[in-house]
């Protein structure tokens, strides 16, 4: 993973580039990798309804920049932090990758 970290050329790299962060910072699970440098996070959170006294589990799926010396994969925990609009879907971007999926060998 060094190796990456030296060749990062993506301006819009939170790590290495000029993008800064700024807002939520959150952490998900990667559902889809397959868009090139986008990768979509699913967010778990909780709600609490009034009425009923409960709290309600839901999720949001969020489409984040994924830079290639991150390189996070599905299944893989990761940590996004909001950014400035990158694209019409894109407003958070991924600074790290908290946990990899085990790979079966």
């Amino acid at each position: 993973m060094q190796e990456n970290k030296a060749k990062c050329n993506d301006p819009r790299c939170p790590v290495h580039g000029q993008l800064k962060t700024r807002g939520s910072r959150l952490i998900g699970l990667v559902v889809s990798s397959k868009a090139k440098k986008t990768a979509i996070v699913k967010v778990d959170y909780t709600m609490y309804l009034y009425k009923y006294e409960r709290y309600l589990r839901k999720h949001s799926r969020i489409a984040a920049h994924n830079p290639e010396c991150i390189g996070a994969r599905v299944g893989d925990t990761v940590s996004l932090a909001e950014t400035r609009r990158l694209s019409k879907t894109k407003s958070f971007a991924i600074t790290g990758v908290l946990k990899q999926k085990q790979v079966a060998a």
